[in-house]
């Protein structure tokens, strides 16, 4: 932090006038000027030397309402920090530090502070708003608390080097329900809701053969047992959904690998599937979130289980895209399986991928494909493959391409 000049206008004024003073005196060989000269100085010192006598501050805490805040959203944060004082000390101005990342204004007025010789630690709580900008965890900090001394001559700045982070989720669109659209998603909330919790308790996990379908697999149980277990075939017929977020460099701004938040059109990518995750899991659906590759980027989601989807948002705060390209070859964890809605989130889309991916939809009630960047006629491919397709871009509005998607099978959304 850039070191701040010791002295306010007034004190600088005061220097300026006691330099004058001494050197008027030489001049003119007047005595009192030097008198007058050492009077500002010792003035100038003594307010100086009351800034380091008065304010002696340990700590500051950070707490922010709520504990993850949303992009987009707003969040309060509020300061706590422990002052200690010997003397009273009049007002100053308090700035905490807020990156780019976190829009808002952090700033205002400190209070003075009587003498607290028995009082000990005095907290002084300070609060402020901060709005989401891009998603990741971010730091707040560090605090600084300028003070003047009574006279208004000298200032001092104290730095509190403690920093608080704070994790920005992404949007959480709200979708309307895919049972408006009768017939088309193979299950209602009623009737979902009426069987939660059967098909979790008569989960069987079993040792994988070959030719059992990737998607099929039980990563849990594959880690306890040391090798590949499946999900035995459920006796109840609880709707199943998919999200698929396509996560390969290759479809995205090479940014998108290295931090969250830097690559626009990955994180219009997120926002889709966690928006979908959402409406699907609120709709009944148990829902499983993966990689092209078949790699869980969530553990399957019970159908109503929205405080679940709340943590794997969260989880999502810090999602990047990886090295590879494993879409071409999608297909394949739906072979031989029969599901409700897939919602496939992919950057890059070109003809080649809405062949790879064709037949993907005869595997399921409902598949909705959401690209950011289509190339081509690789949309019109994608429908007559039987996909409700829309295309998003950083501006487009989520609760439109998914209406317009599972209503007309095609949407081309813009803003």
């Amino acid at each position: 932090m850039r070191r701040m000049w010791p002295l306010t206008v007034r004190g600088t004024g005061a220097l300026a006038l006691a330099v004058g003073c001494f050197i008027l005196a030489g001049e003119l060989g007047v005595v009192e000027l030097m008198y007058i000269g050492v009077l500002l100085l010792a003035m100038l010192a003594a307010a100086a030397s009351s800034l380091y006598v008065v304010r002696r501050s340990d700590r500051v805490t950070r707490s922010l309402s709520p504990d993850v805040v949303a992009v987009g959203r707003n969040a309060l944060v509020t300061a706590r920090i422990g002052v200690r004082t010997a003397l009273a000390s009049p007002p100053g101005v308090w700035r905490d530090t807020v990156p780019d990342s976190l829009g808002g204004r952090a700033e205002g007025v400190f209070p003075a502070l009587g003498s607290g010789l028995r009082a000990g630690e005095r907290v002084v709580e300070i609060s402020y708003e901060v709005t989401g900008m891009r998603r990741g965890v971010h730091s707040v900090g560090p605090l600084s608390v300028t003070s003047t001394d009574p006279f208004g001559l000298a200032r001092r700045s104290t730095v509190f080097g403690e920093q608080t982070k704070i994790t920005v989720a992404p949007a959480v669109t709200d979708l309307p329900p895919l049972t408006d659209y009768a017939g088309e998603a193979g299950g209602t909330l009623h009737t979902t809701t009426n069987q939660l919790g059967q098909g979790a308790d008569n989960l069987v996990a079993r040792p994988y053969v070959s030719g059992d379908s990737m998607r099929r697999i039980h990563w849990r149980a594959s880690a306890h047992q040391g090798s590949l277990m499946v999900r035995q075939e459920e006796q109840e017929s609880t709707p199943e959904a998919t999200v698929v977020l396509d996560r390969g460099v290759v479809r995205w701004a090479a940014e998108a690998l290295r931090a969250p938040g830097a690559d626009p059109g990955f994180e219009i990518a997120v926002a889709a599937a966690v928006s979908a995750l959402t409406r699907l899991t609120h709709d009944g659906y148990a829902v499983e979130v993966v990689d092209t590759d078949g790699t869980e980027l969530a553990e399957r989601i019970d159908g109503g289980d929205m405080t679940e989807v709340e943590r794997v948002v969260n989880q999502f705060a810090t999602l990047t895209a990886r090295r590879g390209d494993q879409l071409p070859q999608l297909a394949h964890l739906f072979a031989g399986v029969m599901t409700g809605p897939v919602v496939l989130v992919v950057g890059r889309f070109d003809p080649a991928d809405a062949d790879a991916v064709a037949p993907i939809p005869h595997h399921s009630t409902m598949p909705i494909l959401f690209a950011v960047a289509p190339r081509g006629d690789a949309l019109e491919r994608a429908v007559e493959a039987g996909w409700h397709v829309a295309r998003i871009d950083p501006d487009a509005d989520l609760s439109v391409a998914w209406a317009s998607a599972a209503e007309r099978g095609v949407s081309d959304v813009l803003g």
